[in-house]
């Protein structure tokens, strides 16, 4: 079966062509991120009026390189189903362009069409491309700007939510400590470039959170990191980071150097929360599979800390991480949710439903 996935959840206008459960055919994804740059974030009008203008020729190049497919030739795309973001964490005109077009084109190609939730889309990018497939029971975290949340689940459409972010996501504290830094959006990939800066310049700490060199006195917190429960809070992080610029400010002491080691110190904290929180609930959930989600599991320092704390903890896990190119968001994990979560709905009852928890409920997913 050929599915025609497609995601416009936030500022990319992104569609695909899966066959097969597996197998991407296309993956196309226009991004207006550059616009976004110039004003420190996404101001979500510009975003949705870029996806109007994008959604359409995308949609056309994923259909043309997935299956040949041309709109000149005016005849119905051989695919079976179309599956699109109907559920968030999305902005609501953004996910209103791609949750409209999909209900139109089902219409006119009399195609199924399947809702997904963003969130939990996320994290069938781990079933795209590999070999064998994640075997369950087990646990998955998804790490972006608009979530952290984390789910055990025995099967397909059946997620048991344990867990999640109080305040701020990971990504949002990434991007909230790049602007009190001075960095660039995105924040993610700003902070660990500065990072990496300081690692180049300093030897890192034999272990991690050290605070790095002497001279240095500034340790962040980890916040909620021995807390029980599964719960997950980064607004406080942000505080800190803020004292701390604010007080180097008055001392004249935020150099370029010091604004690495607090990038540096900012990734430290949030990794170390996030792998901490995450392995002790698969001891407790005793599961042999782990999968990692969402745009921050792109962040290579994430990667290598839980890698590095499985072995430190010697426990028989499958940990997996999709492609970076498939972190961020793409239509190619829309699709493949759709696979193994076949749930079409009329196309007269699909909704753009920017709040996850909302999004679930009407769509009928079980959240244990």
């Amino acid at each position: 079966m050929l599915i025609l996935g497609i995601e416009t959840s936030c500022d990319e206008t992104a569609a695909s062509v899966v066959k097969d459960e597996r197998e991407i055919l296309s993956h196309v994804v226009a991004s207006s991120a550059q616009m976004h740059i110039q004003t420190g974030g996404i101001i979500p009008e510009r975003a949705a009026r870029e996806q109007i203008k994008s959604i359409i020729p995308v949609i056309e190049e994923a259909l043309g390189k997935g299956v040949g497919w041309s709109p000149k030739e005016k005849s119905v795309p051989p695919i079976g189903a179309i599956a699109v973001t109907a559920g968030g964490p999305g902005l609501v005109g953004s996910m209103l362009v791609g949750v409209e077009t999909a209900k139109t084109l089902s219409f006119v190609w009399s195609k199924p069409i399947v809702p997904v939730v963003h969130l939990l889309g996320h994290v069938y990018a781990n079933w795209l491309g590999t070999e064998p497939e994640p075997q369950f029971p087990l646990l998955f975290l998804t790490v972006s700007g608009g979530h952290t949340d984390l789910f055990y689940t025995e099967k397909h459409g059946d997620y048991k939510w344990i867990g999640g972010t109080r305040d701020d996501a990971a990504g949002e504290a990434f991007d909230k400590a790049a602007r009190l830094l001075g960095l660039p959006y995105p924040g993610g990939p700003s902070i660990a470039a500065a990072a990496a800066k300081h690692e180049i310049r300093n030897s890192r700490p034999p272990k991690s959170g050290t605070g790095g060199q002497a001279k240095f006195e500034t340790r962040l917190p980890r916040p909620m990191i021995g807390e029980d429960g599964f719960d997950f809070s980064f607004s406080g992080l942000k505080t800190a980071v803020s004292r701390e610029v604010n007080n180097l400010k008055n001392k004249n002491r935020l150099d370029e150097e010091v604004i690495n080691f607090l990038a540096f110190e900012v990734q430290e904290a949030i990794s170390d929360v996030l792998v901490e929180k995450t392995l002790k609930a698969v001891e407790k959930y005793n599961v042999s599979t782990l999968l990692l989600a969402g745009g921050v599991s792109a962040n290579q320092r994430l990667r290598e800390k839980f890698q590095s704390r499985i072995l430190d903890l010697d426990l028989n896990l499958d940990f997996r991480v999709p492609l970076p190119s498939l972190c961020t968001d793409n239509a190619s994990f829309i699709a493949g949710y759709a696979f193994y979560n076949y749930t079409p709905r009329p196309w007269k009852e699909i909704r753009a439903i920017p709040n996850a928890n909302e999004a679930m409920e009407y769509y009928g997913i079980n959240k244990g």
